[in-house]
């Protein structure tokens, strides 16, 4: 396990851009690539120094509690935090969170900040993230990480009701554990939130290049991958010499919106930034094998909320509406405005979703004890 402190506490633009090129990477290098001319230069320091910042005094990364260590059943040591609110509804399932790829559990700062009144939120980091440890290399599957969450829940959700949320690959594992495990969900799994995620064909995203353009570049992506990850000492020096071009690929590639507050982008960049290059390039080709489309179903058990982002360049949103096609009695909530990290940039709107899941969850429970069919959600 790593000894790393939280994250959060520095605040530096080069951070935000060794972060930013693990998207860049993702649809094959050419953005950052496109990004890095004299004009981009000017154009990402005039808009930055001109940009207000509300969120300037926000304390990013400092939401902890003690450290709880599980043991994956690999051997790999999980990092956990548990809050335990006092006073949560009596009955209340525990929440708990699953950061998507490169990001550790500071992701959800503004969840866990704001919803510990719904009862007891469990944070952890995803092997070879943050502070917990890294296996081998085979072991970077969804497959894993999904044994990993069982092992989470194991360790510090035995009993009672659970609800899952999921963000990007931290949807991906709950769809991961939905194929594993369908016959938890309903019962032991009351409640499912997936936020800018997809059950698969993750080629088709673009960030905002022509589609043939990706179509040839996706075969080579992992190659190139791989290239660039045995070599992390001269990417971090390219993207130190422009700090400027670092901040503004991360605005664009993890946000919806040109004016996101600086101090909001800069902390995503060091939040992805954590994620050592070979490890982005482990887990990189499961991208393409992803395929969980089958498991959607299993959703239909217990309620479900589904967040897109109409900006998104990653897990387009046109994947999230799919998946709502097969769960009509999901709510489907689609921002308009929001990109990929839509926990950080829309943190009301997500949070308010969260608390109609958990009503729902609330009012779906028989006074049995048993569970009844979920009622269906509004769509957006």
């Amino acid at each position: 396990m790593s000894s790393t402190e939280p994250l959060g506490m520095t605040d530096t633009a080069a951070d935000a851009g060794s972060g930013a090129l693990r998207w860049a990477v993702s649809a094959g290098l050419m953005a950052g690539g496109a990004l890095a001319t004299a004009g981009a230069r000017r154009y990402a320091r005039a808009r930055a120094a001109a940009r207000p910042d509300p969120l300037r005094n926000e304390p990013f990364g400092s939401l902890h509690t003690d450290p709880i260590v599980v043991t994956a059943n690999d051997g790999v040591e999980l990092v956990v935090e548990v809050e335990e609110p006092e006073g949560a509804p009596a009955g209340a399932p525990t929440v708990v969170f699953l950061p998507g790829f490169c990001l550790p559990m500071d992701c959800w700062h503004f969840q866990r900040r704001d919803l510990r009144d719904l009862g007891r939120l469990v944070f952890y980091d995803q092997r070879a993230h943050g502070r917990s440890g890294r296996g081998a290399p085979e072991h970077a599957t969804i497959e894993q990480l999904a044994d990993d969450l069982h092992s989470v829940l194991q360790a510090v959700a035995p009993n009672g009701p659970v609800v899952l949320v999921g963000h990007s690959l931290g949807g991906m594992v709950v769809m991961g554990y939905a194929d594993a495990h369908p016959k938890l969900f309903g019962d032991r799994i009351v409640g499912v939130a997936l936020l800018a995620t997809s059950p698969g064909r993750l080629a088709e995203m673009t960030l905002g290049l022509p589609a043939a353009i990706v179509q040839r570049l996706w075969p080579v992506a992992p190659t190139v991958v791989n290239r660039v990850a045995t070599n992390p000492l001269a990417v971090r020096r390219g993207m130190k010499a422009d700090r400027g071009i670092g901040l503004m690929i991360t605005r664009r590639l993890s946000f919806g919106r040109a004016d996101a507050p600086t101090s909001l982008v800069r902390f995503a960049g060091r939040l992805l930034s954590s994620t050592p290059l070979d490890v982005f390039a482990e887990f990189f080709a499961e991208f393409d094998r992803h395929d969980k489309e089958a498991a959607i179903p299993v959703f239909s058990t217990c309620p479900t909320l589904i967040v897109a982002a109409e900006r998104d360049m990653l897990t387009p949103a046109d994947h999230s509406r799919a998946m709502a096609h097969l769960l009509p009695e999901a709510e489907l909530l689609v921002l308009p405005e929001s990109g990929h990290l839509v926990q950080l940039e829309d943190p009301e709107e997500v949070n308010a979703a969260l608390r109609r899941l958990l009503e729902r969850v609330r009012l779906t429970a028989a006074p049995t004890g048993k569970r009844r069919r979920p009622a269906s959600g509004s769509s957006s």
